[in-house]
């Protein structure tokens, strides 16, 4: 009998036995036990522990090193410097253009050219930011807005941006200008005594709710330009008004101004150039940042009278003035004793070779340090900066590569499969036979041997071959062609290509050839 005086089944067990059967369950393993005193069964799991150890280990290796930079974001492009060495004359010359905004007028439209990596958007920001701070001070409203071309590359795109950052701008102004009045309000309601409202526009607290309702319906009408879908003098139209909400100076910087023109033709130019004709409020400024010093050859005559009002060039940096403005960057960019004497001369010396770019300059600095940490050097060397000078010259490389067309891809192709085939001095009827039997296989249209000289002429230019015109006497003169970039890197390039990959097997006949 158990204890409630019923006769004990000796088929079920007792309730002590019960709950020790209850603790080996699974349920009861996981939730009833202290987990300190389970013990896994005895497993060779020596594989999986080492695995663990490597991934717990991973980042602690690559952190066991002191760090090389201090401060790395002062050698990349987008970071303005507070002092540009060696553009004082340049940045006065902008200055001296802008500063008419700060008296309420209208600057001039200026046009900036220059080679890449010459410090004009650098110092063209510099002076935006001196004069929108400049303006708070005296309270003279001036916004300037920046705009990439090499990314937003319509005339809808670049409306769109624009009136999309008007459009926030006023917005704010009308939540600020609401909270003024509503201070306001609240100062004659609590004091009807007092003339509160005698320098003020407003006679009555009625006319200052009249002007917050106002405000706020101006506030509920502004739409944001959607990126697509609108028609483009819809969005003219939305910009317009945006900027012409209340009295301003704005001046609109357009880097990468060529590429806007060669995508989109000159419309856009033609329409901010105008504008102020029709504006009543604003004023409206265009700043043009170019590489291509010619571009404005293919814009409308009065467009182009219009934009190019004023123009400042800005000319290469030489090794010199590089070794100063890596010196200016590095003090800020490393630490104390970080880099060994000829590092700083040496990256000025590389990238005074690529037509003074101080952009690649920086690259190559910023490059060399981060090989130096993965190395867990204690300073940057020599040796950093000239893997440096490979890597980026093939990631170049890889870059322009990647990007080019299908029938310049067919036509290196051709080149490579010569060169690992063991033929040097390459003509072009050599590449155009096997550039040919390429076009069959991928079943591409075949080019005239004209064009595939123009195109092999073009990659001469982008420095991916070197073409050389020679003379054979009286058979006539001929292009001597090899390659001027990795082989194998570029090889794979081509061959990550949806179209050219299915070549990868393909061993086209390469040409007898009998050298005269």
């Amino acid at each position: 009998m158990d204890e409630t005086g019923n006769d004990a089944d000796p088929n079920t067990p007792n309730r002590e036995s019960s709950e020790e059967t209850d603790d080996d369950q699974p349920d009861r393993d996981n939730f009833g036990t202290d987990l300190d005193d389970v013990v896994l069964d005895d497993i060779d799991t020596g594989e999986d522990e080492a695995t663990d150890e490597a991934s717990r280990g991973l980042f602690d290796d690559l952190l066991s090193g002191e760090p090389i930079f201090e401060n790395k974001e002062v050698l990349r492009p987008s970071y303005t410097p507070h002092k540009l060495p060696h553009r004082e004359e340049q940045i006065n010359n902008i200055a001296t253009i802008l500063v008419s905004a700060l008296r309420g007028d209208t600057p001039s439209n200026i046009l900036i050219y220059g080679k890449t990596g010459t410090g004009k958007t650098a110092s063209a920001k510099f002076v935006s930011e001196e004069l929108e701070t400049t303006s708070q001070k005296y309270e003279v409203p001036c916004t300037v807005e920046y705009i990439n071309c090499e990314v937003t590359d319509t005339q809808y795109r670049v409306l769109a941006q624009l009136a999309n950052k008007f459009i926030e701008q006023n917005r704010t102004y009308i939540g600020d200008r609401i909270e003024e009045l509503e201070t306001l309000r609240e100062r004659v309601t609590s004091n009807p005594d007092e003339d509160s409202l005698a320098e003020t526009d407003f006679a009555t607290v009625d006319e200052i709710d009249a002007e917050v309702e106002r405000l706020e319906s101006d506030r509920a009408e502004f739409e944001e330009v959607p990126m697509t879908g609108w028609p483009t003098d819809r969005v003219y139209s939305s910009f317009f008004d945006a900027v012409d909400y209340h009295e301003r100076v704005v001046v609109i910087m357009l880097d990468e101004i060529d590429k806007l023109v060669e995508k989109s033709g000159d419309d856009t130019l033609y329409n901010l150039s105008r504008m102020n004709s029709e504006l009543e409020r604003s004023r409206v400024s265009i700043m043009g940042i170019s590489n291509d010093l010619k571009f404005t050859d293919f814009l409308d005559p009065r467009v182009k009278s219009s934009l190019g009002e004023e123009e400042i060039v800005f000319p290469p940096y030489d090794a010199t003035q590089l070794r100063d403005i890596l010196d200016h960057r590095s003090d800020v960019a490393f630490k104390a004793d970080a880099l060994t004497d000829d590092v700083i001369p040496l990256c000025a010396a590389f990238a005074a070779q690529e037509h003074g770019d101080a952009r690649r300059a920086l690259d190559l600095l910023r490059t060399a340090g981060e090989l130096a940490e993965r190395d867990q050097t204690d300073c940057v060397e020599e040796d950093h900066v000239r893997q440096a000078q490979e890597k980026i010259e093939l990631d170049r490389v890889v870059e322009v590569v990647r990007t080019l067309p299908t029938q310049s891809k067919i036509v290196l192709f051709a080149i490579i499969l010569l060169e690992k085939n063991g033929v040097h001095n390459i003509n072009t009827g050599e590449v155009y036979n096997i550039y040919k039997r390429l076009c069959e296989e991928i079943d591409a249209d075949v080019l005239t041997q004209r064009r595939v000289t123009d195109l092999i002429s073009e990659l001469d230019m982008l420095g991916i071959v070197n073409a050389v015109v020679v003379s054979k006497g009286r058979y006539g003169r001929t292009k001597e062609i090899s390659l001027s970039v990795p082989i194998d890197e570029t090889e794979a390039v081509l061959l990550s290509d949806s179209r050219l990959g299915d070549i990868e097997d393909v061993q086209p006949f390469v040409q007898a050839r009998f050298d005269n």
